[in-house]
C-alpha cells in the first residue's frame, strides 16, 4: 500500500512540474527566445542537457535493471556470496564516457561564455540605442539619455536594434533580467554594468528582478516591449509632450521604499546615472546635495554645485578609464 502511494505522489510531483513547465511558455520564456542572444543560450541549454543525458539515462536504466536482476527471492533461504573480479573494459567504458562528456561540456561552455560575454556590443547593421537602469526598492528605473525621457517599471525599444543598457543600483543589489532576450545581469550601487541585448522581432516581453532584496522583491516586474523604430519615436514624442519632468525631489521620493506603477517623465535631472553611480562612494554622502534639476531634452543644466559636478566627472573618468583598460 505504501508503495502505491509512493507511485501516486511522485506521478503527481512530475504532472505538476510539467504543468508548471508548459505555463511558463510565453513568459519566462528561456525556451522561447525572441532574440539572438537568447536563442545561443538555448543552444547552450539544449547542448548541456544532451550531453548530461548520455550519462544520466544510463546510469538510472542501470540502477534499476540491477536492483531488480539482483534482488533478494522470496524462496531465497540462503545468503548471496558474490563473486568479485576486476573487468578492464567495463571500468573503461564506465569511467572513460563521463570523462569525455565532462571534457567537451567543459569546452562547450567556456566557447559560449566568452562569446555572450554581456559587456560585448552585439553586431548589427542598427546602430545600439543606450538606456541606463537603475534598480531601486522595490522599482525600476529606466533612463533614455539620447532621448531625454524616463520610464518606471516600463521599458520600451525598437526591434532588430541592439540595445545598450548601462546598470546601477541605488538599493540592495538586484539582477536585472528579460528572460526571452538573454540572461541576467547584476545590479550593484557604486558599480556600473553594461549589458547588450537585441530583440528579432515586435513583442511584449516579461522582465523582472531576479535577487532577493526585501520584502516586496517579487514586486519588482516589468513591461520590455519591442517595436518598430517608427512606433518607438512616435512613443519617445508622446512620453515628452503628455509628462510630467523628473526632478530631483522626484527621484528622491521615487527612491524611497515602496512599490510603484509604471510612470513615465519628460526630462530628468543631468548627470542623474553617473551620480547614482558614486553615490555611495568615497564623498557621495548618499544624498542628492547640490545635484539640481536639468531638461535632458535640452541638454541645459542650471545650477549644479561643485561638488555634484566633481561627482560625475569622477564618474565619467572612471567609465572612460574602464573603457581604456577593455
Amino acid at each position: 500500500m505504501k508503495r502505491g502511494y509512493r507511485r501516486l505522489a511522485a506521478t503527481i510531483s512530475l504532472a505538476a512540474m510539467a504543468f508548471m513547465l508548459a505555463g511558463c511558455g510565453d513568459k519566462m520564456g528561456v525556451l522561447n527566445p525572441k532574440g539572438a542572444v537568447g536563442k545561443e543560450q538555448l543552444d547552450l541549454i539544449i547542448i548541456s542537457t544532451v550531453l548530461c543525458l548520455i550519462v544520466v539515462v544510463p546510469t538510472l536504466v542501470m540502477a534499476f535493471w540491477i536492483a531488480w536482476k539482483y534482488r533478494i527471492k522470496r524462496k531465497q533461504k540462503t545468503d548471496y556470496q558474490p563473486e568479485w573480479s576486476h573487468n578492464t573494459k567495463a571500468e573503461a567504458f564506465m569511467w572513460g564516457i563521463p570523462l569525455v562528456v565532462i571534457i567537451a561540456l567543459a569546452s562547450i561552455t567556456a566557447h559560449y561564455t566568452y562569446k555572450l560575454e554581456p559587456s560585448k556590443p552585439l553586431k548589427a547593421e542598427a546602430e545600439p540605442i543606450t538606456i541606463q537602469v537603475a534598480s531601486l526598492d522595490w522599482k525600476w528605473l529606466f533612463l533614455y539619455p539620447e532621448q531625454g525621457i524616463a520610464t518606471v517599471n516600463y521599458l520600451q525599444f525598437p526591434d532588430n536594434v541592439p540595445v545598450r543598457f548601462e546598470l546601477t543600483s541605488d538599493a540592495p543589489m538586484n539582477s536585472f533580467w528579460i528572460p526571452q532576450l538573454g540572461g541576467q545581469i547584476y545590479t550593484m550601487s557604486g558599480m556600473k554594468m553594461k549589458l547588450h541585448l537585441i530583440a528579432d522581432e515586435p513583442g511584449e516581453y516579461f522582465g523582472s528582478g531576479a535577487n532577493f532584496s526585501g520584502e516586496h522583491f517579487g514586486a519588482m516586474r516589468f513591461v520590455a516591449k519591442a517595436t518598430s523604430q517608427d512606433e518607438f519615436d512616435k512613443w519617445v514624442q508622446e512620453v515628452k509632450n503628455s509628462s510630467p519632468a523628473l526632478t530631483k525631489e522626484g527621484y528622491d521620493k521615487l527612491a524611497l521604499p515602496g512599490v510603484s506603477d509604471k510612470q513615465f517623465f519628460s526630462s530628468f535631472p543631468d548627470g542623474l546615472f553617473d551620480w547614482i553611480v558614486v553615490k555611495y562612494g568615497s564623498g557621495g554622502h548618499g544624498g542628492h546635495g547640490g545635484h539640481a534639476d536639468s531638461s535632458s531634452e535640452k541638454g541645459e543644466s542650471h545650477g549644479h554645485s561643485e561638488h555634484s559636478e566633481a561627482m560625475v566627472r569622477t564618474a565619467t573618468a572612471s567609465e572612460e578609464h574602464a573603457h581604456h583598460h577593455d
